[in-house]
């Protein structure tokens, strides 16, 4: 999953690619029990052991690689460098000023110019933030962007034609073309850190701090240097360059697949300290494991697994309080129409497929017997309970493709194929006319792709084997390949045309979990444009630029809509219910709730103890 930056939620499966997301209300029946705030004052001190199933980060530094996808890397590192742009407000889809880096955000000349005035801030050596900070983190992803994961083409930062700096705290961007100001603010700048410029610009361990940045040979020197300390997991606590920080904590353990912990910043200059002494995150491996650490009472937060819903009276009964949240993200099965296996990517790449595939999931029945209720309903690519107002009529109403066994049987056949139901379909006639295969289909194929997903939860587990059973109905056959997260994150690469190499696009059809990297304003930029970082199976549709385009420059909802329901129609993803989140804790805890679906629903500074605790 990615959250903050694009942050994933404790308790379900998550996207390989980094990300957070918008969030309304809820469809979803009520597992809510929040006692509001416990009885007491609240107290300073305290450690909350908070559970995680198969989290496993391994990189730091919070500009991720391309050559990095690990979703989770972004909640290692969103309590050590926010962004500027801080989204989620408790409950609310809204910006949140108070802890967002800047004081101020003035668009002018049209919407071509942007000037942002920083909070005078600190990090946690002392030194002030300073626009300084800013041109560092610019320079260095406009030397590199390339080469940074949340690059989007055409956007931050090679959108940016000149950056002035007037004084200390001042930044004034003039960008190549207007932007819908909504859209700049939540989408792009919200994954926009700010990085101490004081203490990072340096091309090796021994080296002193330059300006290195402020050439381009300088800016890639140092991105390599920090790259290479970022993945060195055995430093992560002892390194220097990761103990100055801004953000509300600071990183003092970490174990790879076990935990990773925190102690309150001393000289965090947000609008309140942590009350906390101490935030560990433990790592389990399967959700059994974390639902017995619940009931023995040895962590105090965690995401309630969907299947295990029947637990929560029991819980409740041993101190935990309850709430809900839909995830503010989609989840999908991604197509590679760029593999090693040139058939599979053949098929792929024909919308009548992928349009038999969507037509043969039964999201109604994973929604109801796999997470008895608690999900959405997976019709597009805007959520419908957590995507506010962007949701399209055309998604509320279900969607373009409703489970139908009869029409994914008609499609087929309409095009050349033998169905066998509960088989194998074969490839009858082959060629690129109307009623053949599809270009690229010899006679005899059979219509079989393997579906990987990460193991270790056993709601996954029932929805693949479900989506396996309903494929069958109509001829499909798909075989099922689980393996650990960290695996799956180092064989799924980004395959497109000019790049699929054989080490990182070995694969078929792929079920990541969700990606709540949708922001405030879910715009697909990040997804479904040409070349973007998260466009994993390598879709590319000049339509769908231009759509995504429009949606990005100008604020109409019509605009926006037109764009949703042709992706929603073209299946660029495979579209699939996307479970919402539950979290259980310990009723003594206050700050728990409301959830904040933007920071993965996991804001430790604001949990506290209570004097009645």
């Amino acid at each position: 999953m990615r959250i903050t930056r694009r942050l994933a939620a404790i308790a379900a499966p998550v996207s390989l690619a980094v990300v957070l997301a918008a969030c309304s209300g809820s469809s979803s029946p009520s597992a809510s029990n929040s006692p509001g705030t416990p009885p007491g004052h609240a107290i300073k001190g305290g450690t909350v052991n908070e559970a995680w199933v198969g989290a496993s980060p391994n990189d730091i530094f919070p500009l991720p690689p391309v050559t990095n996808t690990n979703g989770y890397n972004a909640n290692l590192t969103s309590l050590l460098w926010p962004t500027l742009v801080y989204q989620g407000d408790g409950g609310q889809s809204i910006v949140n000023p108070k802890e967002s880096l800047y004081s101020s955000l003035k668009y002018s000349n049209g919407d071509k110019q942007l000037t942002i005035v920083l909070k005078h801030w600190k990090w946690s050596d002392g030194q002030p933030i300073t626009s300084r900070d800013f041109t560092f983190v610019y320079n260095l992803l406009k030397a590199e962007a390339k080469n940074w994961l949340d690059y989007v083409p055409g956007l931050f930062p090679t959108d940016v034609t000149s950056v002035q700096t007037p004084n200390s705290s001042t930044v004034v961007l003039n960008l190549d073309r207007s932007y819908n100001p909504a859209f700049y603010t939540e989408d792009v700048l919200s994954y926009v850190p700010l990085l101490p410029q004081h203490a990072w610009d340096k091309t090796s361990a021994g080296g002193k701090v330059g300006n290195y940045d402020q050439t381009t040979s300088g800016a890639k020197a140092v991105w390599n240097f920090l790259q290479k300390e970022g993945a060195q997991m055995s430093s992560f606590t002892t390194n220097p360059l990761w103990k100055v920080v801004d953000g509300p904590f600071t990183l003092v353990n970490f174990s790879s697949n076990t935990d990773w912990d925190y102690v309150p910043n001393k000289h965090y200059s947000g609008p309140a300290m942590p009350h906390l002494a101490r935030m560990n995150d433990v790592v389990y491996t399967t959700d059994t494991a974390e639902l017995d650490a619940l009931r023995s009472g040895n962590v105090q937060v965690g995401g309630l697994p969907l299947n295990d819903v029947q637990q929560l009276p029991e819980l409740r009964a041993q101190g935990y309080s309850s709430a809900t949240q839909p995830i503010p993200g989609v989840a999908q099965i991604l197509p590679n129409f760029y593999g090693t296996n040139t058939v599979s990517d053949m098929l792929l790449r024909q919308l009548y497929i992928r349009q038999a595939l969507e037509d043969l999931i039964n999201r109604k029945q994973i929604i109801a017997k796999v997470y008895n209720g608690y999900s959405d309903p997976g019709s597009g690519p805007v959520p419908i309970a957590a995507g506010g107002p962007w949701a399209s009529p055309l998604e509320k109403s279900g969607g373009p493709y409703p489970y139908s066994v009869s029409n994914a049987v008609a499609l087929l056949k309409a095009h050349g194929w033998k169905v066998t139901p509960s088989g194998t379909s074969t490839c009858q006639k082959a060629g690129s006319s109307a009623g053949e295969c599809g270009a690229g289909i010899p006679a005899g194929t059979p219509l079989t792709f393997t579906l990987a997903y990460s193991s270790g939860s056993t709601s996954f587990d029932e929805q693949e084997a479900a989506i396996q059973s309903s494929e069958s109905q109509g001829g499909v056959k798909i075989n099922l390949k689980s393996e650990p997260f960290n695996t799956l994150a180092a064989t799924v690469g980004v395959c497109n045309a000019s790049s699929h190499p054989a080490s990182a696009c070995n694969w078929e059809l792929v079920d990541e979990g969700y990606d709540p990297d949708l922001g405030l304003y879910p715009a697909g930029s990040e997804f479904f444009l040409t070349g973007a970082p998260d466009n994993q199976g390598g879709y590319s549709s000049a339509k769908m630029n231009q759509l995504i385009n429009a949606t990005e420059y100008g604020s109409s909802t019509q605009a926006f809509y037109t764009y949703e329901d042709y992706a929603a129609r073209q299946l660029p993803w495979l579209w699939l219910p996307n479970s919402s989140l539950i979290v259980v804790y310990k009723s003594t805890l206050g700050g728990v709730a409301p959830l904040n679906p933007f920071s993965g629903s996991i804001n430790p500074e604001d949990w506290y103890y209570t004097s009645g605790s």
